[in-house]
């Protein structure tokens, strides 16, 4: 797993989520903000702070991210062709796991927010299907794009994918993934992000 790149992934996903154009404020923004401050009020309660509160946060926020993201989405399309292979038991078992990679690897970051600015810079909707585009300006006075990928389900908006700089996270994972599976099997697949998840 291309661990760095995810982590560098992380920070920024949290970025985005931080700051609300109200000119770009349409449903599916509106999604990611409702998400973003109670996130932001967990991260500044100072009852939440201390060390010991520090697993209890992240159970907290890892709650909030859950109903944002759509974990299933997520896994049917990190796996793409070989999703169709595997056994309901298997997706049952599969899906929490790439859950808990992703916060692992993906969320950890989160508290590591220090007020970079964000731009919403646009917000497109076709259907059940919507993209927020965004951008990212660092402390370097440098531009990151990001583009959350949604859709519309039971009248909520979800996500399925971030891409940051034109590289999606669905994506980059399918890679790892294909890789895996065509050489070996779900079994080793599974077995490898059990140690991944333990490890990290």
């Amino acid at each position: 797993m291309n661990i760095k790149y995810l982590y560098q992934l992380s920070l920024l996903l949290f970025l985005t989520l931080t700051f609300i154009d109200p000119a770009m404020a349409g449903d599916p923004t509106n999604r990611i903000k409702q998400t973003t401050d109670k996130i932001i009020a967990i991260l500044n309660d100072p009852a939440l702070k201390v060390p010991d509160k520090a697993a209890e946060r992240r159970k907290m926020i890892r709650k909030e991210v859950d109903e944002l993201f759509d974990w299933e989405e997520f896994s049917q399309r990190a796996l793409a062709r070989h999703w169709r292979k595997t056994t309901d038991k298997e997706k049952k078992e599969f899906i929490p796991l790439f859950g808990k990679l992703v916060e692992r690897t993906y969320m950890d970051k989160v508290e590591n927010y220090s007020g970079e600015r964000v731009l919403y810079t646009d917000e497109k909707i076709e259907g059940n299907y919507g993209v927020v585009n965004v951008k990212v300006m660092t402390d370097k006075n440098e531009e990151i794009n990001v583009d959350y990928r949604l859709k519309k389900r039971g009248g909520e908006w979800i996500v399925y994918d971030v891409s940051i700089a034109g590289v999606s996270l669905v994506n980059n994972y399918r890679v790892q993934f294909n890789d895996i599976l065509i050489r070996s099997s779900f079994k080793e697949l599974m077995k490898r992000l059990q140690e991944k998840v333990e490890k990290d």
